[in-house]
Order: structure tokens, then C-alpha cells, then sequence
């Protein structure tokens, strides 16, 4: 137990060069599957030890900080570990059988080493307290996230990796010159160290250009409109497997980064800047949800609505005010479990089907209404229909809104949802109101449906009983705000 900080990232890290060394199909899936579930029993078993008796600590190979490495679990960190890897375990569980239709035999292999080193290095990023190793897990997060969006079956994978590759690329560079320039001012790593010694220097020039250019690295990573140009084609020719892992988990850990270096390191006096959140929050939602309403293929439509929601997120936090702040921290645990049930779904459409266009998704809720129901119960989610988990979301979103007088934001956050009913809609009409050309039921196997499934109840249970996560976010915007890491 003692070791429990680091066992999430070692377990799955260590696991990947196992299964390149065995190199068999059915025993790395089985084998990606044991480890993401071992690390959801320890993320879980952290965010227990956390809420009872406050941060975990645990310094690398025995070197205390500020000189080691170390890795500082507070509630933050230990409730995004437990998002990342429950939705992990869920897409790793659904995997097989999309894997084995989508990617090629001799690759597949190689798709399971790219998903564990992807799945280990985001819960590092949450996990680490030194902003450098950070850095190197997000580097590693994203390699990996490179490799498995190449592996899709399309040509044009090839080229939405590539793209992303370039701006993940720049993104990290702008990152790494924040992480240069916060060293030669504090002489540290170690974040808590930083937060200490940056109060001296807080106002100085360069403090204020580390944290725009670190500003900026990550909300590229979290492909906030308009930094989102490699965000709709990842997710549309990457596998399945994989959109539906990225879509749920790396622009999170994106906006964990952006939190931390706000909140943590700098100071939520840099908060400022909250009215250009605000704009650009806005803006997106608005922009990504018109330009869903036009798309042919479900998943570029969830892509653009993915962009829609991220503005959600971002809006919450240039709130600058403890219920905007709530509403953010809760919309990333509720909408992982919206994209994670939505392109699960698509996987399997994808795996009957072949495709996942309109056309092939005309009287789907005939052909699988089992996965036409997971679907249809995602979009109310989505669209923040009462008794949804994305309903919860919302309120929050528009109760931070009027609590700053902002009665016109309120408004728009309103009418943007209209936009979001539009192409829902179109979702609903195709699925339950167009002639199907076979009536034929065909569902996926249930070893994907049950993983879909459960997310997708997840959205009506978290929608109705909000008692936990509003505990556990609570303590979280009660800590950020309060300066505590």
C-alpha cells in the first residue's frame, strides 16, 4: 500500500512491453484489460485514502523532493485518475472485437502496446507533482495517441495523425519554454516548491510569459476553438477504439493541466484573462455546434460537438467564480461518460455495419436497439435533457452565469442548446424514423455491449444521484480556491 501512488502508472506502463514480448493477439487484449482494471481497483482505492486523509505522497526511487521526482495525489488529481482509468477499462473491454474488424492482424498487437503506454502516461500527468516529468508523460500520451489515430483503416488516418502530430508538436514545445522559463526564475520542478517561490516574482515579465506560453500548449492540447483544427479528424479516422478512448480521457487530462498550471503553480490571480475564456468558451460552444448540424458522418458530427462541449468546460472556468469552477469539474467526469458511451456505440455500428454514416445508421433502432438506446440516452445527455448527468452540467454552467449578472451569457448557453437539439435530432430521426433497408437484428457482441451499456446508464444514474460527485467536487473547488494543492 505504501507503493499505491505509483502502482496505476507502473501496472499499465510495465504491462505494454510484455505484451510486444509475447506477442499474441488474445493474450494482449486480455492482458491490456487485467492491467486497466487493476488500475481502476487502485485509482479508486486512492480516491478513497485521499478523501479520508488528504494528499498522497510518494518520491521516486527514494529521492525526496524538490531534488527526486515526486508524485503528490491531492483530490484533483485522484479524481481525474479515477475518470481516466474507469473510462480506460470500459473501451479496453469493448476492444477485442472492434480491434479485430478495424485493424489488420498483424498490428493489432502494436494497438494494444500504443493504448496501455497511453493509458499509463495520462494517469502520470495527474499523478506527478514535478512539472517536467509531466511534461515527459504528456510527450509519451501523445507519441502513443499519434500511433493508435494512424492505425485507422482510412488512408486519411495517416494524415489526421500527421496533423495532430504538427500541432500536438507545437503545443509542446510552448509548454516546454513555460516549464524553461518558470526553472530559471524558481530554480525547481517541484510544484509545490514553484507555487512557494513564485510569489516573489509573480508579476514579473517572464513568470507572465511562462504561463501564456503554457497557456496556450494546453489549450491547443485541449483543442479549444479555434486551437481545435486537429481535433475532428482524429476522431473521425482514427479506430473507434480509439476515438472513443481519446474523446474521453485526453482532452480531460488537458484541462487538468490548465487547472493545475492556473490554479496551482501561478495563482488564480491570472485569472484576469477569465472574459478571453469566456469569449473563446462561447464561441466554441456556439461554432462547434452549428458546424455539427451539417456533418454526413456520426462520428465528425461528435467530433464538432466534442469542440462545443470543450467550450462548455472552458467557459465554466472563465466563470471565475466557485459555481463556474463546479460546473467544469463536473461536466469532465460527465462528459467522458457521454463520448465514451456516444463513439462506443459508433464502434459497434461500425463493427455491423461497416460505416458510420447517416445512411448506414437509417432504422438502426431496428436493426440494434440496444445500441441505438445507449445512443439516444447519450444525446439527452448531451443536449442536457433533466434526468441526465449532462442536465447537471448545465445547470451549474447557467447558475455561474447568472450568479455574475451575466443574465445575456445565460441566454446564449441556453440558445446554443438549440443547436445541440438540431443535429440530436438528426441522430433520433435517423435512428428511429427512417426506413431501414434491412429490418434484420443485428446486435454487437456482448462483451461491446456491455461496456457501452453501462455508460450509458452511468448518464442517467449520475444524473439523478449527483450526491457523490458533488462531494468530491466540492472539496476540490474548496481546495483550488484556497490555495492548497
Amino acid at each position: 500500500m505504501s507503493h499505491l501512488p505509483v502502482l496505476p502508472v507502473l501496472i499499465l506502463l510495465l504491462t505494454a512491453p510484455v505484451c510486444l514480448i509475447i506477442n499474441r493477439v488474445n493474450v494482449a487484449w486480455l492482458m491490456t484489460v487485467l492491467a486497466s482494471i487493476l488500475a481502476l481497483v487502485c485509482a479508486w482505492q486512492i480516491l478513497g485514502q485521499v478523501l479520508s486523509s488528504g494528499p498522497l505522497t510518494y518520491a521516486l526511487d527514494g529521492w525526496e523532493a524538490p531534488f527526486g521526482i515526486e508524485y503528490r495525489i491531492d483530490l484533483l488529481s485522484a479524481w481525474m485518475l479515477f475518470i481516466i482509468s474507469l473510462l480506460g477499462s470500459l473501451v479496453a473491454l469493448f476492444a477485442r472485437q472492434s480491434i479485430a474488424y478495424e485493424i489488420e492482424p498483424s498490428r493489432q498487437v502494436y494497438f494494444y502496446v500504443a493504448y496501455l503506454l497511453c493509458f499509463g502516461a495520462l494517469m502520470g500527468v495527474v499523478s506527478s507533482g514535478d512539472i517536467f516529468h509531466i511534461f515527459v508523460m504528456l510527450e509519451i500520451s501523445a507519441l502513443s495517441s499519434y500511433t493508435l489515430i494512424a492505425m485507422g483503416r482510412n488512408k486519411l488516418a495517416l494524415w489526421a495523425s500527421f496533423q495532430y502530430l504538427i500541432l500536438g508538436t507545437v503545443g509542446a514545445t510552448f509548454i516546454l519554454i513555460g516549464i524553461g522559463l518558470i526553472y530559471a526564475m524558481t530554480g525547481t520542478l517541484n510544484i509545490a516548491d514553484i507555487a512557494e517561490r513564485l510569489e516573489t516574482v509573480e508579476q514579473s515579465r517572464t513568470v507572465i510569459t511562462a504561463f501564456v506560453f503554457m497557456t496556450l500548449g494546453t489549450l491547443l492540447k485541449l483543442a479549444l476553438f479555434p486551437l481545435h483544427l486537429w481535433l475532428p479528424n482524429a476522431y473521425t479516422y482514427a479506430p473507434s477504439v480509439a476515438s472513443a478512448f481519446l474523446a474521453a480521457t485526453a482532452t480531460k487530462v488537458a484541462l487538468y493541466l490548465f487547472i493545475r498550471f492556473t490554479y496551482t503553480v501561478f495563482g488564480a490571480d491570472f485569472l484576469p484573462m477569465s472574459i478571453i475564456l469566456v469569449a473563446l468558451g462561447i464561441t466554441a460552444a456556439v461554432v462547434g455546434s452549428l458546424i455539427a448540424i451539417s456533418q454526413t458522418n456520426l462520428k465528425r458530427l461528435f467530433a464538432y460537438s466534442s469542440v462545443a462541449q470543450i467550450g462548455y468546460l472552458v467557459l465554466g472556468l472563465g466563470m471565475a467564480n466557485q459555481t463556474g469552477l463546479t460546473s467544469t469539474l463536473i461536466h469532465t467526469f460527465n462528459h467522458a461518460l457521454m463520448k465514451g458511451a456516444l463513439f462506443l456505440s459508433l464502434g459497434a455500428v461500425v463493427y455491423r455495419l461497416g460505416d458510420s454514416t447517416f445512411k448506414e445508421f437509417f432504422g438502426l433502432g431496428q436493426r440494434m436497439p440496444l445500441t441505438m438506446a445507449a445512443i439516444t440516452i447519450a444525446c439527452a445527455s448531451l443536449l442536457g435533457l433533466p434526468g441526465t448527468a449532462g442536465f447537471i452540467s448545465k445547470w451549474y454552467l447557467v447558475s455561474a452565469a447568472i450568479e455574475n449578472d451575466w443574465w445575456l451569457l445565460a441566454g446564449v448557453i441556453l440558445m446554443s442548446s438549440l443547436a445541440t437539439a438540431v443535429y440530436v435530432w438528426r441522430v433520433i430521426d435517423a435512428g428511429y424514423f427512417q426506413p431501414a433497408v434491412n429490418t434484420q437484428r443485428s446486435e454487437a457482441p456482448i462483451v461491446m455491449l456491455a461496456p457501452m451499456l453501462l455508460l450509458a446508464f452511468a448518464n442517467i444514474y449520475f444524473g439523478l444521484e449527483t450526491s457523490f460527485t458533488l462531494m468530491v467536487v466540492d472539496g476540490i473547488t474548496s481546495s483550488l480556491l484556497g490555495g492548497g494543492q
